[in-house]
């Protein structure tokens, strides 16, 4: 299984190359950041916009996958966002996982005077914008009138670095957004009670389509960066649903929820990785 870790876009900007720089140095498959505008307790604090963000990491690192954790329709249009999307694959030399969702009801599905919509709209949001950027970054031109959003013949030149087009890695927690999933996906992102995730994965088992399944791990009563004990049984019970790829966020010690202590990170590196290799 191939591990990541995601970090906030928050801290001043020598602390994060810094430490990417050091997560690649460990090992670490992948990094991911949160594309938000502001986010919940973070929202009067320190937060960079997540693409340029990824852009500057991308220049200070040579390794290590990037990916958006997950960009969101609330705030996006597909047309921008499959732009930058494909100049940061180019930037990166490829190796950008592009991670859309169906965005929530926070603070950016308000921010730009809109109006929060109901679960059934942001999933069927969710589909024509997953299908809408699939096809930009695969065709040179592309139009498309739909639901939410009308696309003029946009150019999207000179096209992504990997080819049919970048990876979609598309968050799904429902039957819904599933669908949108097996339909256009290359990765499945999740998290969340490990018994609607076990619903999913069958649902995901079902449609045949083989691909990426990503676990965003929580830091509920299990505690997976308690110990690499706990870390190993977390990846242990995953990978016998199919999941691929695990994702944990970086311990911030001031932070509420993420509260185990950083050095656990390296820790996984030294005795965990080779392990799972």
């Amino acid at each position: 299984m191939r591990i990541g870790v995601l970090l906030l876009p928050t801290d001043p900007w020598p602390e994060s190359v810094a430490l990417a720089r050091r997560i690649e140095e460990m090992g670490y498959d992948h990094l991911w950041t949160y594309d938000h505008l502001s986010w919940r307790r973070y929202r009067d604090r320190p937060w960079h916009a997540a693409i340029p963000w990824l852009t500057g990491i991308a220049a200070r690192t040579s390794r290590i996958r990037l990916g958006t954790m997950v960009s969101s329709p609330n705030f996006r249009h597909p047309v921008t966002l499959a732009k930058e999307a494909m100049t940061l694959d180019h930037v990166s030399e490829g190796r950008l996982t592009l991670g859309i969702g169906a965005g929530g009801i926070g603070f950016d599905a308000t921010v730009l005077g809109g109006s929060v919509l109901s679960p059934g709209e942001r999933a069927r949001r969710l589909d024509e914008f997953v299908g809408t950027v699939d096809t930009l970054l695969r065709e040179p031109s592309a139009s498309h009138s739909g639901e939410f959003y009308t696309v003029d013949e946009a150019r999207m030149l000179p096209g992504c670095v990997q080819r049919p087009r970048l990876p979609l890695a598309v968050a799904a927690g429902g039957r819904k957004t599933m669908e949108t999933v097996i339909r256009y996906a290359d990765a499945w992102i999740t998290e969340g009670e490990e018994a609607t995730i076990r619903v999913n994965a069958a649902r995901l088992d079902e449609s045949g389509r083989a691909i990426d399944r990503i676990l965003l791990a929580d830091n509920g009563p299990e505690r997976p960066l308690s110990s690499v004990e706990a870390f190993l049984d977390l990846v242990g019970r995953y990978a016998e649903l199919g999941f691929t790829d695990l994702v944990f966020h970086h311990p911030r010690p001031y932070d509420p929820i993420w509260t185990d202590n950083p050095a656990m990170v390296e820790k996984i590196a030294t005795e965990a990785l080779p392990k799972l290799r």
